[in-house]
């Protein structure tokens, strides 16, 4: 039996961007992944409450998503934190889509500055344990290590290879890889500043996303 990798995207996506999109492609085309299944959080446990810039309704940024990669057959969303509700872990997510996909393979996809954090994300160890990770860098990171980022408390865990681009766990088996991914110069925040100020965020947003995000009213939008 042949097995596949899906790729597994989470994040806030408050609201989701090109960026986030060009990445998923890139990083599907880089891997030969099957499927990258954008999970949109409930309600994440390591942001803060600002009043001043604030995450949309979880329903409203599911719905975003779906906006956002329709047309695309190798994107999908799921719903599994937000139907879930609370704080969304990626372990608990992790456990549950690595159960629905098998035989076939979860590959996370996370950015470089996310993944140096992770040795604080709830049961860090186990983490590595239940997927692949492609671990995203963008310019001028490019010529960065491996090591450079891995959480301290998978260090034993993992050997690293010669390269210092990838490495692989000892006993589960999973692999960890850094993807080169294109720069885009945009950022959730940065989109969230712009629509409270009422400037432009034609094409960083997709245009059904724009529209939707306008109607919204979230972020206290101005313009748009």
């Amino acid at each position: 039996m042949s097995v596949s990798l899906i790729g597994i995207y989470g994040g806030t996506f408050n609201p989701i961007h090109v960026g986030h999109l060009r990445a998923a492609e890139e990083v599907g085309e880089a891997l030969d992944l099957a499927r990258v299944i954008f999970v949109p959080s409930a309600a994440p446990p390591h942001k803060t409450d600002d009043r001043e810039d604030a995450i949309a309704p979880a329903a409203e940024r599911l719905a975003w998503v779906r906006l956002a990669i329709a047309g695309n057959p190798r994107f999908e969303a799921s719903a599994i934190e937000v139907e879930r509700g609370g704080a969304s872990y990626l372990v608990d997510t992790l456990r549950e889509l690595r159960a629905r996909i098998a035989p076939d393979e979860a590959v996370f996809l996370v950015g470089s500055d996310a993944f140096a954090e992770m040795g604080a994300w709830r049961a860090p160890a186990e983490l590595f344990t239940l997927a692949h990770y492609a671990v995203m860098v963008r310019p001028p990171l490019r010529t960065g290590s491996l090591a450079a980022w891995l959480p301290e408390v998978v260090r034993n865990d993992v050997e690293i290879a010669a390269d210092q681009r990838s490495a692989r766990h000892r006993r589960a088996g999973t692999w960890l890889r850094l993807v080169e991914i294109a720069g885009f110069d945009v950022s959730a925040s940065e989109l969230r500043r712009r629509l409270r100020e009422g400037r432009s965020v034609r094409y960083l947003l997709p245009e059904p996303v724009r529209e939707a995000v306008l109607a919204s009213g979230a972020f206290g939008c101005a313009g748009g």
